[in-house]
């Protein structure tokens, strides 16, 4: 989670951006991350060039040697602004524009019509200071960083764009654990947050498949799938899976719901929090969707496109709003019957609606399944989430309660969750009493609450106490007024 004192030198970069006549939100985040970006590039051609030299090899870097002076360390210390500004204007700019140089890259496809936007030297230079002082070193900063830019566009918090806190994304990716051979997608990408804790938790616990020609060739071009309907998402998607080591990522613009989307049992792992933005028209939705479960609410059918694109046994981990698990209309029914009777419904993790604070104050859970076409639901974990680490406030500082470590070890202990009891924090719950209840997926239907018995004084008792106590107050009154007079 961002700080205050990185929170206030954003917004003073924010408001140099603003003054200097780019008012446009969605504008300066672009031009902010462009330049996040390039001094991205030379923080990791900095690590690998140093762990390059430990290993006494030799390294070829993405800055030619006749290009170092693009690199953000040189550029920085340019004598003059305008010196500055004629370099990265004319030179660093289209360097990384044309980085990827296949034109079928999702980064070359989206980064085409990047343009640079900052006016002056003099603004360049203030912004370059500023972002010269921000953490992005560490890539959870640098997610924080893109999360509190986001948070800045006023749509955001009406389209359900952009909300994943990154401690959240890295929760589910620990819980699906994702593996080198899987094919993973996020069809409401955004930023691409789902996919970057994807291609990191691989690469830390699966280091050994860049040594296979094959798996690692796979991580770079056939792994990580994102869609999205803001091009300029897509550009910060592309550079933010670059900058974490994926060369090649197949994002695409795309509205996940329309007929358009022919995607059919292609991916192995569904990472996503689509957006709840309310209704669609029918016109709008395909229609091997409406097949599933007619309704015009996206929730609903990105439920119904999560089944449609996932290969027979392949598994999904999503955030989904606290009304999908009890809802009463039809459509809500035959979508939850549809995942508990002719798939797996594994676990439904309720969070607290603090979770998405500032942007948002809704009540979300995580439902995780696996697609099998032919049942396999024998009972299903539920877990009541309470704290995640952060107060559920507006502000959302750091706090010591956090269920998130108890939430992973639980779950990779199912023989254990057998033994617990439906008045404890998590429990399973057997399929036929889901079927008993209308497919009923919310906590609190299947959770026993104990009721302590408390036992009080009797009422004489208790008027004798607060007697003495009022003749206590009296003498001391009267003990007052003694001293008082002398």
């Amino acid at each position: 989670m961002i700080t205050g004192e990185i929170r206030n030198k954003v917004d003073k970069i924010w408001e140099t951006f603003w003054t200097g006549g780019i008012t446009n939100p969605l504008t300066v985040i672009e031009q902010f991350t462009y330049l996040l970006f390039i001094k991205g590039l030379d923080e990791t051609e900095t690590t690998k060039e140093q762990e390059a030299e430990i290993l006494g090899i030799e390294f070829e870097g993405i800055f030619p040697k006749d290009k170092q002076r693009l690199r953000w360390n040189r550029f920085k210390q340019l004598g003059s602004s305008e010196e500055m500004y004629d370099v990265v204007s004319n030179e660093v700019f289209p360097f990384i524009k044309n980085l990827h140089g296949k034109e079928e890259s999702a980064y070359s496809k989206y980064m085409g019509d990047a343009t640079f936007l900052i006016p002056t030297p003099n603004m360049l230079a203030k912004v370059v200071d500023g972002i010269d002082n921000l953490p992005t070193e560490d890539r959870d900063a640098q997610g924080d960083l893109y999360e509190y830019l986001l948070s800045k566009i006023a749509t955001s918090g009406t389209n359900g764009q952009f909300r994943t806190p990154r401690h959240i994304i890295k929760m589910i990716v620990e819980l699906m654990k994702p593996t080198p051979e899987d094919i993973i997608i996020d069809p409401a990408m955004g930023s691409a947050g789902f996919l970057v804790a994807a291609s990191e938790y691989l690469r830390n616990h699966h280091s050994d498949m860049f040594l296979v020609q094959g798996l690692k060739e796979h991580y770079h071009n056939t792994m990580f799938y994102g869609n999205d309907m803001d091009r300029t998402m897509l550009r910060i998607g592309a550079m933010n899976m670059v900058l974490h080591g994926v060369d090649n990522p197949n994002i695409d613009y795309r509205d996940s719901l329309a007929e358009i989307n022919k995607d059919k049992e292609q991916y192995t792992l569904v990472l996503a929090n689509p957006p709840f933005k309310g209704s669609l028209d029918y016109e709008s939705v395909s229609n091997d969707l409406l097949k599933i479960a007619k309704t015009k609410k996206t929730e609903l059918l990105f439920l119904s496109l999560f089944i449609r694109i996932l290969k027979p046994g392949g598994r999904a981990a999503v955030i989904v709003p606290d009304g999908v698990l009890f809802g009463s209309s039809k459509a809500h029914k035959t979508i939850r019957k549809e995942i508990i009777e002719n798939h797996k419904l594994e676990a439904v993790i309720s969070m607290p609606s603090g979770v998405f604070k500032p942007y948002a104050g809704v009540s979300t859970a995580v439902l995780i399944f696996t697609k099998t076409g032919a049942g396999g639901t024998d009972s299903v974990w539920f877990y009541d989430m309470i704290a995640d680490g952060f107060s559920l406030d507006d502000k959302r500082n750091p706090v010591e309660e956090n269920d998130i470590p108890d939430i992973i070890e639980r779950f990779n202990n199912m023989e254990v969750e057998k033994e617990r009891k439906r008045t404890e924090r998590s429990f399973l719950v057997p399929v036929d009493e889901l079927r008993e209840n209308d497919y009923d997926l919310s906590n609190n239907k299947y959770k026993e609450i104990e009721y302590e018995e408390v036992e009080y004084e009797a009422p004489y008792v208790i008027l004798n106490r607060i007697e003495e106590l009022e003749n206590e107050i009296v003498s001391g009154i009267k003990e007052l007024k003694g001293i008082i007079r002398g």
